[in-house]
């Protein structure tokens, strides 16, 4: 609305305007922060992007009950502390009018949470939220602490660590701000303490499980951070990933294919453009990458920037051998194609993949043509490969593990029988997973690697460039072995490399 617009003037215009802004406020949540950010900011401006607008709007959700698990992986500098600890919370407690509702907030460390709970009740007691939404939030005089503070309503905020104590509240909002310190990732006994306390402290310490909402938001700091493991274990209702360039292929990416629960896509299309060019320019960027790099080189860039982190010292493959992409159409016939097998009998949501590669070799040229990836358990393993097989043209050979012993025997017989007229080999697996996967990194380093676009290139992708320190190793196993059969069964003359052990 446009206030210019209203003849009124002096006391009434006022007043008008001041019922427009409580309005809005009360609306949405990017509104209140307009409206409040000079009471927690003073002096520094509001600086107001579509990446803000997004995270207000998926929270925005969880208060009107559409998604009660949200992950929210944003770069360095997004305001992701202020809008989601101590704006948010205001917004719930007073334009929302539900006073009533009780916040648990932890980081890595007390003292950040700490900080942001005192920022959240001063913006409370301000005179200008209370002139607003005074007559509904009012705190109580008794406990009104910096690590705890509650209202007349029975709502309180209760700022704890990563591991701490909780002194045995329930809460209606669990929100995890940084659960993992950039400074930790290569500890597992810290990361064991984040995993631990997300997955069996928080879970008991919801006051009603049907109303009860987690929010976690962060920067990713390692493939098995907390971030790492909500992912891989289904955990959440929704995922919010903005990085700050935007990349093609991004896993998380909520593209136009694939929204949000709430129906957000990223409104970027265009490689490395930027999501937050109102504060982080190019400039500013390149500064930024400048400054990661120095230390912490390409794994410091990729999880706090890309959000898709690689261990620290990196990997045996580097993304950008990996860069030659084909349709399908355009992959040339002939040639010997081969699919290979990597095992794994398990479904448990920490356990490996049964994973498969399938590539040609063509004058030379490696093509990936297909990848699969999926967890079955062990009496249902022959099926699948089965199934896959049956997708193959009936010249693709396959090549698969052997198990050690009588076991391995047998299996290799019902697979036998199970794939009969195929041509089929098996081999028990010999030397390190790193030594196995040389010649395939010397293939890609030479740029003889060709990816047949696909929905799986962007995981396959993921595992190889964080390969071996990475927490799968499935895909590149199976690609190992597929290699080592295209040479006994290829064109050995044209590749350099060899299949050791």
């Amino acid at each position: 609305m446009d206030l210019s617009s209203i003849s009124l003037s002096g006391p009434a215009l006022g007043r008008h305007r001041r019922d427009i802004e409580r309005s809005l406020a009360e609306e949405r949540l990017i509104d209140f922060i307009r409206l409040m950010w000079p009471v927690v900011e003073p002096g520094r401006p509001f600086t107001r992007g579509w990446a803000i607008d997004a995270i207000c709007e998926h929270l925005e959700a969880v208060t009107n009950g559409d998604i009660k698990r949200l992950l929210i992986n944003v770069p360095p500098g997004f305001m992701k502390s202020l809008a989601t600890c101590v704006f948010w919370p205001a917004w719930e407690w007073g334009p929302r009018n539900r006073a009533d509702l009780r916040y648990l907030f932890a980081s890595y460390v007390s003292s950040l949470s700490i900080t942001n709970n005192m920022k959240l009740r001063r913006l409370v007691e301000s005179d200008v939220y209370q002139e607003y939404w005074g007559e509904r939030v009012v705190l109580q005089a008794d406990q009104n602490a910096k690590t705890m503070f509650e209202n007349t309503r029975m709502g309180f905020a209760l700022a704890t660590s990563v591991g701490g104590a909780v002194m045995g509240k329930r809460g209606d909002r669990a929100i995890l701000d940084d659960p993992n310190n950039t400074k930790d990732v290569d500890s597992d006994a810290k990361l064991e303490e984040a995993l631990q306390f997300v997955t069996e402290v928080l879970p008991t310490r919801m006051n009603d499980e049907q109303t009860f909402a987690q929010v976690t938001i962060m920067q990713r700091t390692g493939e098995r951070d907390v971030a790492g493991h909500l992912i891989a274990n289904k955990l959440i209702d929704a995922h919010l990933c903005i990085p700050m360039e935007w990349r093609r292929g991004h896993p998380f990416i909520a593209y136009a294919d694939k929204p949000t629960p709430i129906g957000w896509t990223d409104p970027r299309t265009t490689d490395g453009e930027l999501a937050f060019p109102e504060r982080f320019g190019p400039q500013g960027v390149a500064r930024l990458k400048l400054e990661l790099r120095s230390h912490g080189g390409d794994y410091a860039e990729a999880g706090q920037l890309d959000q898709l982190p690689i261990p620290r010292g990196g990997g045996m493959f580097s993304e950008e051998w990996l860069d030659r992409f084909c349709e399908p159409e355009d992959v040339p016939l002939g040639g010997v194609t081969v699919r290979g097998w990597d095992f794994a009998g398990s479904k448990g949501k920490r356990s490996p993949w049964t994973a498969s590669v399938k590539q040609r070799l063509v004058d030379g040229t490696l093509y990936i043509i297909d990848v699969t990836r999926v967890r079955v358990e062990s009496a249902q393993l022959e099926q699948h490969v089965a199934d896959v097989t049956a997708t193959d043209d009936q010249d693709v050979v396959i090549d698969m593990p052997q198990d050690p012993g009588q076991a391995g025997k047998a299996q290799v017989a019902a697979f036998a029988k199970k794939l009969i007229g195929r041509t089929l080999h098996w081999s028990p697996e010999s030397g390190s997973k790193e030594v196995r996967a040389q010649p395939i990194a010397s293939q890609a380093k030479a740029k003889n690697v060709v990816l047949m676009r696909g929905e799986w290139n962007r995981e396959f992708l993921n595992e190889a460039k964080t390969f071996p320190r990475g927490m799968f190793k499935d895909q590149i196993d199976a690609w190992s072995r597929s290699f080592a059969r295209l040479l006994a069964t290829g064109e050995p003359s044209d590749v350099d490399g060899g299949y050791a052990g």
